[in-house]
């Protein structure tokens, strides 16, 4: 129980990955409130976990919310430790983005995140941390992608400066980045079958498949723990290999020759 007599706050908690890192993070021992928009998903979830969790819906946009879901959070637990900036929205037309996608999303995906930390560290104690979770997209070029993986880059940045910024108070803080991971997004994309998301994810993960919401949830929980002490400004990567390959994804000039039917290049 690494988390026990710590208070987390993970955003975004009502599906998906924010869902399985609060999970996560109560059965490491942490009591959590849930902050997400989802009213009904969001107490039944905190319902399911009892006294170890508090539902307290918030719309991170909105900076009286933000405040206002901490100050439930000292007022439920007594404190607040930790805090997980998870929410996100994925609204992305590539360049041909409009201006209000690009300013809807990094105002959820970066600017809330980086008001809740501000909000957050003002009453978190000495040993506090702050997880972001940022994402390979933020690491790497890709067609059709625009907002979201500059956000991403965005959040990779503000951890950094977070790490500097708070380390006087004892505060640490890391990002936590996870390539394809099982979601409802991929959930849609393969028809429901884990089985399809795992064959296609194989192609650009050197495990051979997508990632699962609790292996993300248990590195979120490390960087929380005090096990993590000596590590702040770094980013995890919850990957599967993803962030190790190159566009030649891991195969030798030989292999892509044969591939196409050339023949190979002489030995060098």
């Amino acid at each position: 129980m690494k988390l026990a007599g710590k208070v987390a706050i993970v955003t975004g908690a009502t599906q998906g990955l924010g869902r399985d890192v609060a999970l996560g993070l109560v059965a490491h021992g942490a009591r959590v409130v849930i902050a997400g928009i989802d009213h009904e998903a969001g107490y039944a979830i905190a319902a399911s976990l009892g006294d170890a969790a508090l539902y307290v819906g918030t719309d991170i946009e909105d900076d009286a919310q933000i405040a206002q879901c901490i100050a439930a959070t000292l007022a439920h637990f007594g404190q607040l430790d930790l805090l997980v900036n998870n929410a996100c929205v994925y609204d992305d037309a590539g360049i041909a983005s409009t201006r209000a996608q690009w300013l809807r999303t990094l105002n959820v995906n970066l600017v809330s995140a980086a008001i809740f930390a501000q909000q957050a560290a003002a009453v978190m104690p000495r040993g506090g941390v702050i997880v972001n979770l940022g994402s390979v997209g933020g690491k790497f070029g890709a067609a059709a992608r625009a907002t979201y993986p500059a956000s991403k880059a965005g959040m990779l940045q503000l951890t950094r400066n977070l790490a500097v910024a708070l380390a006087p108070q004892g505060i640490r803080c890391v990002s936590v980045s996870p390539a394809w991971t099982w979601s409802p997004a991929l959930e849609r994309m393969s028809g429901g079958s884990l089985e399809r998301a795992d064959a296609v994810g194989a192609r650009v993960h050197p495990l051979g498949r997508v990632g699962r919401g609790e292996e993300v949830a248990a590195a979120v929980a490390f960087a929380c723990s005090a096990e993590a002490s000596w590590i702040t400004g770094a980013d995890l990567p919850v990957d599967g290999g993803f962030s190790c390959l190159g566009p030649d994804q891991g195969r030798s000039p030989r292999e892509w020759f044969e591939a196409m039917g050339e023949p190979a290049p002489p030995a060098r």
